[in-house]
């Protein structure tokens, strides 16, 4: 059987209804620390539900920490990814910053 990646969020999962909300603080807790640049996306819609389930604005509270620092995870880890296209196509383009030689001219 194929093993899903770590920031697979199943709809079962999602419609199972509320879970309790130390359960769902704690699942957004392992989200933040088991999240890649790879899944963070997954892994922010499937901490965005678990938000939503908490019934209080105290756990609400305790989760925005964790929902802080995932999305200042997806936004280090999109800047790093637009500089990689930024530079790779600038060189795929053939537009280099070196000047070009006289003898060239």
């Amino acid at each position: 059987m194929a093993k899903t990646p770590m920031g697979f969020v199943s709809l079962k999962s999602l419609k199972q209804g509320a879970p309790d909300p130390t359960a769902a603080l704690g699942e957004i807790r392992r989200i933040y620390f088991k999240t890649t640049a790879r899944t963070i996306e997954h892994d922010i819609a499937h901490a965005i539900e678990l938000l939503k389930s908490l019934p209080t604005d105290e756990d609400r509270e305790r989760a925005a920490v964790f929902m802080q620092g995932l999305n200042e995870m997806r936004n280090e880890w999109e800047r790093v990814q637009s500089r990689k296209r930024r530079r790779s196509g600038k060189n795929a383009a053939g537009s280099t910053s070196r000047p070009k030689s006289k003898a060239g001219q």
